[in-house]
């Protein structure tokens, strides 16, 4: 089987990243489909907003290396064990939702990394160690060189101190959530707005001085093109929700005469 290219490796190598969220309705079904496709570089599951437990994921990331595609998660910055485990099952990164501090990020830094950069525990039969041939040290080592980190810059206190955020030791990427970010500069649904925009270049700027990439959940293809013109490299396009949706609403319209 072919190496699958990870987040980290293509975004590192210059590569522009398009993903796909996947959420309520992800199943190993759907992945091996999506994969077949060819269309994305990688599926982020969502464990914010959905009930998805950790066996679940499991088998979705199975379903990931058998289509040879990315799998990495989103995570709320609840705890070590919600941190930990996806990194253990296979995902490649985490998105971790909700950082509002520099505080926050440190602490989640440690989380995902095994010492001397974190507080990590280890655990050697697991996909992560290659089911125990990965000697330890080894196995420490790549992982805390392999694993993408990828901090949501999603809420004021975020922003206003992004500079400093993008700059800790172990934070690779910074992701915009649009949908929160406006909300709490006091434009909900509007990322288009003067003011998410002003913090969009403040963001891209953050992570260009501090020679980190940075992406975002796209809310169409004018706040997709603004946010390429800053210097993004990751786009999350779409999710199975709504691509069924549109699937739905195509059908409809090209059997109008039947509605």
């Amino acid at each position: 089987m072919s190496e699958i290219k990870t987040v980290k490796q293509r975004l590192n190598n210059g590569k522009t990243v398009l993903m796909i969220t996947m959420g309520p309705m992800a199943t190993p079904k759907m992945v091996e489909f999506v994969a077949h496709e060819g269309v994305f570089d990688a599926i982020w599951f969502d464990q914010e907003h959905t009930p998805s437990t950790h066996k679940e994921l499991e088998n979705l990331f199975i379903a990931c290396r058998a289509g040879g595609i990315d799998a990495v998660v989103r995570v709320p910055p609840t705890d070590y064990g919600t941190l930990m485990r996806p990194l253990e099952m296979g995902a490649s990164g985490l998105l971790v939702a909700q950082s509002r501090t520099v505080e926050d990020v440190k602490r989640i830094v440690s989380w995902a990394k095994y010492p001397p950069e974190g507080i990590r525990g280890l655990y050697s039969f697991n996909h992560e160690s290659n089911w125990g041939v990965i000697p330890p040290a080894e196995q420490i080592v790549k992982a805390n060189r392999e694993h993408w980190l990828s901090i949501q810059i999603e809420t004021v206190e975020a922003v206003n101190c992004v500079e400093q955020i993008a700059q800790i030791e172990g934070v690779d990427h910074l992701f915009i959530g649009p949908g929160d970010l406006s909300c709490t500069l006091g434009h909900p649904g509007d990322p288009m707005h003067p003011t998410c925009l002003a913090a969009m270049q403040r963001i891209a700027d953050a992570a260009k001085n501090a020679g980190i990439h940075w992406g975002l959940l796209t809310r169409g293809p004018d706040h997709a093109m603004a946010a390429r013109e800053m210097g993004a490299t990751l786009f999350s396009i779409t999710s199975e929700f709504i691509v069924i949706r549109q699937g739905i609403a195509a059908a409809k319209e090209a059997y109008a005469d039947f509605f």
